[in-house]
């Protein structure tokens, strides 16, 4: 077998993976938010677990697509092909980054600050902010 077909096979295989990953995304986010409506959790736990569901599956299928242009670039390499390839993968990782954002209500390099160790690290600059400010007084 050619090479080329060899890869396009697995660029298929690839792609046929990330939409089937999306889609059961979507089914489990809908399975998800009808649980919680029907465990009287109200609209918006409904509506944040949806949204939460479905975002994390497409962030997933989004890196599978991206391995698949990757493989499909490797086949026929060439500065055309590379310079669409980085421009997929540019957009794809905007678009990821905006969908992070908007599952966890915050930028990514603000992350670290709302986790417990960040946490620990923010308070202890505080602290030391506010004594170098009372021993300046």
């Amino acid at each position: 077998m050619h090479t080329e077909g060899l890869f396009a096979i697995v660029v298929t295989v690839i792609e046929v993976i990330g939409v089937i990953v999306v889609v059961i995304g979507f089914v489990i986010a809908a399975v998800l938010a009808v649980r919680a409506l029907r465990r009287g959790a109200g609209g918006t736990a409904s509506y944040q677990a949806l949204r939460t569901t479905i975002g994390g599956s497409i962030l997933l299928g989004l890196e599978i697509f991206v391995a698949a242009d990757i493989i499909h670039t490797l086949s026929a390499p060439s500065f055309e092909d590379a310079a669409v390839l980085g421009l997929i993968v540019l957009i794809r990782t905007v678009l990821s980054m905006s969908i992070q954002i908007e599952i966890e209500g915050t930028l990514p390099w603000r992350r670290a600050l709302l986790t417990s160790g960040g946490e620990v690290v923010a308070r202890s600059i505080a602290n030391e902010a506010r004594s170098a400010r009372a021993d300046v007084q």
